[in-house]
Order: structure tokens, then sequence, then C-alpha cells
């Protein structure tokens, strides 16, 4: 069905379609009631020809301004182009009237995204960030233990997203130049900085080692943050691209209870091979009973220790249910821009920690 045939659909355009396009987003948005993929925009063949095979109802174009002449005939814009590339076309976007989505991170620097924020509230449109990862099944899960008090009191949070990749791919993400907004601080450490926010609140005070361990890296590919909460809780963050051991994705302790969880969300894996949420062939985003997480006190999961815990399924399907939740009823947005903005001040701060050596206190709001 072509996507401008029901007035009540959210007709959606999506600038870019490279592995965050083409892997999440187009894939998410196609299965979304309510939401149809209308426009894509790249400029590049080889992208253009696999859209035309998935999608092939859908109108292709390889420039944005493209958007904006339709601007009208459009109800959302999904930016899932490189970094560089968020700031000004979050701004195009929300200057043409049109409520926008922002893959991770939304800008460089807290002060651009405050800045979109503040536009975003004056024209009186949605501005939200593509977090996925608050939809993960360990995160889902671990929440869940939180808020049955599983764990008492909770003192530290170590989270991790580590992987073995010796050798350089190239591209911008592996880029040195600071326009590109490369590096695993920006990339990962995103998803990490943002869970932790979200799981235990503002932060006061934030240690960071930088480091770029592969020959000829230009970026930092081995990050470890620490984050002091105003909660008193800790939160120890690794992002690396350089772990030959991985260790435990969570590992959380609290004053009666400890839950350890090993392995990643597969949601990432099943869409990077073609499997698409609602697909009748398996469960989305389930994982075995050998993958779930342990939860105890003075054992040792790696022994089997500590009792099971019943992964929840991870549900990236509900972050753009909520988008469109959002624009069709007023409900809040899934991930607001100032929890982006939050998460960026976060990573500034981090970037200065490593630079001068120190910890660096951010002013926490009153």
């Amino acid at each position: 069905m072509d996507a401008t045939d029901d007035s009540s659909t959210i007709r959606v355009g999506l600038i870019g379609y490279g592995l965050a396009g083409s892997v999440f987003h187009a894939p998410l948005i196609a299965a979304t009631e309510g939401l149809a993929l209308d426009t894509i925009v790249t400029s590049s063949p080889e992208r253009q020809r696999q859209a035309r095979a998935e999608f092939p109802d859908v109108r292709l174009v390889d420039s944005a301004d493209q958007l904006w002449d339709r601007a009208d005939e459009l109800d959302l814009i999904v930016i899932a182009s490189p970094n560089r590339t968020h700031v000004p076309l979050a701004r195009a976007a929300l200057e043409a009237g049109l409520p926008t989505v922002v893959d991770k991170p939304l800008a460089a620097t807290a002060a651009e995204a405050e800045e979109l924020a503040a536009l975003a509230e004056a024209r009186g449109l949605l501005l939200t960030v593509f977090q996925n990862r608050r939809w993960d099944n360990d995160f889902r899960t671990l929440r869940k233990l939180l808020a049955e008090g599983a764990l008492g009191e909770v003192q530290r949070f170590e989270s991790r997203f580590e992987r073995w990749r010796p050798r350089l791919k190239g591209g911008w993400r592996e880029s040195g130049d600071p326009a590109e907004v490369g590096g695993l601080l920006y990339d990962l450490g995103s998803h990490l900085v943002d869970q932790a926010l979200t799981l235990f609140g503002p932060v006061e005070s934030v240690y960071a080692e930088v480091d770029m361990r592969r020959p000829g890296a230009q970026t930092d590919d081995d990050t470890f943050i620490a984050l002091t909460h105003t909660t008193g809780v800790r939160s120890h963050l690794w992002m690396s691209a350089t772990t030959a051991q991985l260790g435990p994705r969570f590992r959380v302790l609290g004053s009666e209870s400890g839950y350890v969880k090993y392995g990643l969300d597969p949601q990432e894996a099943a869409l990077r091979e073609g499997l698409r949420p609602g697909d009748p062939s398996a469960e989305w985003g389930a994982e075995p009973e050998g993958d779930w997480g342990r939860l105890g006190a003075g054992e040792s999961p790696t022994t089997g220790g500590g009792a099971p815990v019943e992964t929840l399924p991870g549900d990236y399907p509900a972050y753009y249910a909520a988008v469109a939740a959002a624009l069709r009823d007023g409900t809040p947005p899934p991930v607001t821009a100032a929890e982006a903005a939050a998460t960026l001040h976060v990573l500034e701060a981090a970037r200065v920690a490593a630079a001068e050596r120190r910890t660096v206190r951010i002013e926490v709001p009153a």
C-alpha cells in the first residue's frame, strides 16, 4: 500500500541508509503500526539499489533538500546519517515544521543539543533520540530487578560494551577529525551513559581513561568512565574494541544481592540477518535459558553460583511505537532531547577528565 493512502498514517522520511538506517531504523519503522516509510535519502547508488530491493514502494532521493521541498507530504523525519550531519539536518527538519528522530548522539556538544531542544519546543515539535539500548533484554530485566528491590541498595553498577577488533575498519567512526564525532566514547559511550543516567539519575563527578590502542588509531578505541551519581551509586563503564577476553555485560552490586549478565541482546544480530519483529519463526528478542543472568550473594556466577533470572525479551519495536503514540496522542516521547543533552554533558566531562587526568565535577540543576 502506498504510504499516502491512509490519512491517519504517519509518513516517515529516513535520511541515511548505512548501518543505522538499513539495519535499525527502516525495519523498525516498517514494523510499527501507524508508521509508513515514505522516502529514503541516500546518495549512494549501491545503497539505493539495496533500499529499492528491500522497500520497492518507497521513494528514493539523493538529497535531504528534496524532503524539505515536500514537507507538507511528510509527518516525521528520521536522521540516521553520519554524526557530523545530525545537528544541521535536525535543525533543517525542525525549521521545516517536521517532528524529528535523531540517531545517537544527538549532537557533538550538550550546548548544540540544548539549542535543538529549544528550537523544537519553540516550534511545538517532537524531538527524540534513538537510544535503542534502553530496550535491550538485559537492561529491561535489570530495571525489573531494581523495581522489585531484588538487589537492596545498589552500590556499584558495572556495564560493558567490549569487542575484539584488533584491526581498524576505517570510515568516519574511526576518523580523528573532531567534526566527525567518532570514537567509542561518543559511539558506545552514548549508550552506556544513557543507561546509567536512566537507572541511577544525575551525575556529580566524572573520571575517565581514554586511549588509542590499535596501530594507526586516530580516535579512542579503549575507554573507561567512572561516574558518581548524586544518589551515591557509582557507575563503572567500559567501551573497547581491543578486549581479548570479554567481561560481563552487567555486574550490579547491591547491599543484599548482585546481578551478573553475560552476552549481548540478540536483536541487532537478528536485524543484521534480515529477521524482522513479528517473524513467526522465533519470539522476537528472546534468548535461551543458558544465557540468562544470575542473582545471588557470596557466589561466583561463572561456576553456577546464584539463581538464574529469566531475561525479559528485548523490545526495540517499543521505541517507534512510543514515537507513534507521542505524535498521535501527545504522550511523552520515548527519549527526550534534555536526556540526550544530559548524556552529552557527561561525555564532554569525560573527555576533559581524560585529557587533564583529573576528576571533573558536573553542576547538577537544583
